[in-house]
């Protein structure tokens, strides 16, 4: 059966739209990110036509394979998984943002490697919310020293922070751990930063997400359904 895209985007555009205006967001202020690792191109083609223009992708390799075949289109490319030292290069000159830089090294690195003929490569620095062990991302405590870091490369554009809390049974806790990253975010802004992003929220949570001040929610299954 095949699954319509068109329909899928339409009903998770309607979501978002509707908790902006249940707490109170100001219209379009939340942007969708298709979670698209793992699938194929042409469903990323299929939501392209439908109007969506912003793909999330964790593997390199996977994701230089479809923006090759995806070129013709006008994409913008996230880079939200895990950033390996090995694939900085890769990352620094093919994407517009990466969300889950979660060393000072990487920030680094992915500077020394973005082309100058690009513009700045968007950074979201990734934090460990609830401090689980198995996790990857910055501690609270640390942050406010790491953004000023990699605020400071010029190839870089530090626009804010991203987090995957642990699950929650409830509303309430879903919000918990978003409105602590929004607080961080806020801090950093007080003293001196200018962070606009708050890449926060995901299928099953994305309406606690906007609850709590979410500018981007990475969407994957509502839109693609379950991965094989």
């Amino acid at each position: 059966m095949s699954i319509d895209f068109a329909a899928r985007l339409q009903t998770v555009l309607a979501r978002i739209h509707d908790a902006e205006r249940r707490f109170q967001r100001p219209v379009n202020s939340v942007r969708l990110l298709a979670v698209s690792k793992t699938h194929p191109a042409n469903a990323i083609a299929a939501l392209a036509t439908a109007g969506q223009s912003c793909f999330g992708e964790n593997y390199l390799q996977e994701a230089l394979d479809k923006m090759a075949e995806l070129r013709a289109l006008e994409l913008e490319w996230h880079f939200i998984g895990p950033i390996q030292t090995n694939k900085t290069r890769g990352i620094a000159e093919h994407f517009a943002w990466a969300h889950s830089v979660d060393r000072v090294k990487t920030a680094e690195r992915l500077n020394a490697q973005r082309p100058a003929t690009l513009p700045p490569l968007n950074i979201c620095l990734e934090i460990n919310i609830d401090q689980e062990p198995s996790k990857h991302g910055f501690d609270e405590s640390e942050v406010a020293h790491v953004a000023r870091r990699v605020a400071a490369l010029p190839r870089l554009r530090l626009r804010g922070l991203m987090a995957i809390p642990a699950p929650a049974s409830d509303f309430d806790g879903q919000r918990q751990p978003f409105a602590r990253l929004r607080e961080l975010r806020d801090r950093l802004n007080a003293e001196g930063l200018a962070l606009d992003t708050l890449s926060m929220g995901m299928s099953d949570d994305l309406e606690a997400a906007i609850a709590e001040g979410a500018t981007l929610v990475r969407i994957g299954t509502a839109l693609f359904g379950h991965r094989a």
